[in-house]
């Protein structure tokens, strides 16, 4: 008997037909022996709708106690999905109970919005499941050190999923989604995109911060900290398929470099089509400059990606970075306004039509030439490399945005991923 963590996102839960479903397939698992706790997201749209409504009533403040209420509003979400699950699952013949964040109680810090998971208690939890219980923890929430709720920020869910994984030392933790895996790339753009059975942790962190929405970030940091083993799998695959099928289907992340790993080069094409560039031209080239640009807009809580700075001449030089597309105009009135003048730069030119696309792959370790050949392929399709970024296993580049489908496509064939796997 495995202790197993089944997550499901808000499409698998986005009507009262879905929800009997997963009672159907969580029922399945427990009827199979395992002890199961589940962890669901609000049905689809839910939280976007409350959070519109605190938005009808009042435009967003930066005031403590107006998050506050925000967590409160945005939490009731994943509270009805749970009590919903429950139900459906006590119809099916099923003892089970749900839980809200706070009961457990999932400790985090106070930081509203964006709370992040500091302790979890499962004593609650275990006496459930040793009593033959199906127990439902709510996604996407806790409770601080004032007995406030607090909410994980978007995508929480998987986080709180692999973290309840973690505290309880789950044998596996299963995240059904709208998709059936991990794959090559984006499938609506590489039609030859195929699934992954695969894929190191590594590499699948890189991949969640280069923009691919199969699993949030933060999850994924989660599960490479705890060693929880994280398997991504479809939930509108029939409910009643077979078990062992079930649990060997989807894509595994694991943490260890087998040989058959290895001989994967690049195991991936990511993209981001979310970000924009800024040009400081006309720097003075003076120790401290990259600061003095980049420490007010870190102060000003946006985050930079690519940076570049191109060699002096003259004693001046240009300073290019990315941020996501959201905080464009906010970074170029920050520079303008007061950064720029006071370095006595020549001016700020910005461009929000560009996008990233990156190869990743642990195999790039040990094998040379391979950025090389993602800088071929692109120059053979006319694609200029506006910026490049590197690390152990991954090359990210900039390019115009109106490239992006062509360059994932080729890079794709480039990198043999059309190939079905050995």
């Amino acid at each position: 008997m495995a202790l197993i963590v089944h997550k499901y996102g808000g499409t698998s839960m986005g009507s009262t037909e879905r929800i009997r479903n997963v009672a159907k397939r969580v029922a399945k698992w427990a009827r199979a022996g395992h002890q199961i706790v589940v962890v669901p997201s609000a049905m689809s749209g839910e939280t976007n709708r409350l959070l519109g409504l605190a938005k009808d009533l009042a435009p967003e403040r930066a005031s403590q106690a107006y998050h506050r209420e925000l967590d409160m509003l945005a939490s009731t979400g994943e509270q009805a999905s749970s009590a919903l699950l429950a139900i459906a699952l006590q119809s099916e013949g099923m003892e089970s109970v749900s839980y809200a964040g706070w009961q457990v109680p999932i400790r985090t810090d106070s930081s509203y919005t964006k709370a992040r998971i500091e302790s979890i208690e499962d004593q609650r939890v275990r006496a459930d499941l040793a009593a033959g219980k199906v127990v439902i923890v709510t996604g996407f929430q806790g409770i601080d050190e004032q007995g406030h709720i607090t909410t994980l920020g978007r995508g929480g869910s998987d986080t709180s999923a692999v973290a309840v994984a973690a505290a309880m030392k789950a044998d596996e933790c299963l995240i059904y989604t709208d998709v059936d895996g991990v794959y090559t790339t984006d499938p609506r753009v590489a039609p030859a995109a195929r699934r992954l059975s695969t894929v190191s942790f590594e590499e699948m962190l890189e991949m969640a911060s280069l923009g691919s929405k199969v699993l949030q970030i933060r999850s994924v940091e989660f599960a490479g900290k705890y060693k929880v083993p994280v398997r991504v799998l479809s939930s509108f695959t029939p409910w009643d398929i077979d078990i062992n099928e079930e649990a060997r289907s989807g894509t595994l992340i694991t943490f260890e470099e087998d040989e058959k790993m290895e001989q994967a080069v690049v195991s991936g094409i990511a993209f981001n089509r979310d970000e924009a560039k800024i040009s400081v031209l006309g720097v003075p080239d003076t120790p401290g400059v990259a600061y003095r640009i980049l420490g007010p807009v870190a102060d000003a809580n946006i985050e930079v990606d690519v940076i570049i700075q191109n060699l002096s001449k003259d004693g001046k030089t240009d300073f290019s970075f990315t941020v996501h597309r959201n905080d464009y105009a906010r970074t170029i009135d920050l520079l303008k306004g007061k950064i720029v003048p006071a370095l006595g730069a020549q001016e700020v030119v910005g461009d929000a039509k560009i996008c990233k696309v990156s190869i990743v792959g642990i195999g790039m370790r040990s094998h040379v030439g391979v950025a090389s050949t993602m800088f071929r392929t692109l120059s053979e399709e006319g694609i200029n490399i506006q910026m490049i970024s590197t690390s152990e296993i991954k090359t990210s580049v900039v390019i115009d945005e109106k490239y992006l489908e062509l360059a994932v496509r080729s890079l794709h064939t480039a990198f043999g991923l059309d190939k079905p796997a050995e």
